[in-house]
């Protein structure tokens, strides 16, 4: 994927095309906080105190995207990347025949994965503190309702990196970096 270097002007160098700035500080710091909570959890003993802060923060960093995605920036919203069906299913088509355009912000396929991700870690936390109410106290039933959701949530971040890697590819357009420092090439048209 090579990594993008940028002139003082904002040029993608050896190309002359401009970047624009597309993903906030704050989009990126949740993006990433996330990332490390849902790693670190996994490597920390299920039930001990740093399990469940870890679970904690996730829950916390869903509930700020969630409002991030009301009120933060133009692609961080929900409307600027949210579609329905019949989007996702045209995009995927377009895709898989070589014809889809770049977006700035998420594409429709990219946007149901975000939305199971957001989900999932809600779903693995939600269960996780459950099992801390008396009502719940040692129910196995939800302890591995608990450990399926979180291996099927690494499933699906496994899917997620795996297709950046793959659009990144496609587009010539490392959107992990992008996710580092925020920037993007412009677009030739006005597609979003």
């Amino acid at each position: 994927m090579g990594t993008i270097l940028h002139s003082a002007a904002g040029h993608r160098q050896g190309t002359g095309q401009p970047m624009v700035k597309v993903w906030d500080p704050l989009l990126r710091l949740v993006h990433w906080s996330l990332a490390a909570c849902i790693l670190a959890a996994f490597l920390v003993e299920e039930g001990d105190t740093a399990h469940r802060l870890l679970g904690y923060t996730a829950l916390g960093l869903i509930a700020f995207r969630v409002l991030w995605g009301l009120v933060g920036p133009r692609h961080a919203r929900f409307r600027d990347w949210v579609r329905g069906p019949r989007a996702v299913a045209g995009y995927v088509r377009e895709r898989l025949a070589g014809r889809s355009r770049r977006r700035l912000g998420h594409n429709p396929a990219a946007a149901v994965m975000i939305l199971l991700l957001m989900a999932g870690v809600a779903a693995v936390g939600m269960t996780g503190w459950m099992q801390t109410w008396d009502a719940f106290r040692g129910a196995e039933w939800l302890e591995e309702t608990h450990e399926a959701l979180a291996w099927g949530l690494l499933c699906l971040i496994g899917f997620h990196v795996l297709a950046a890697i793959t659009e990144s590819l496609h587009y010539r357009e490392n959107l992990i970096a992008a996710m580092l420092h925020g920037r993007k090439r412009a677009l030739d048209d006005d597609a979003r």
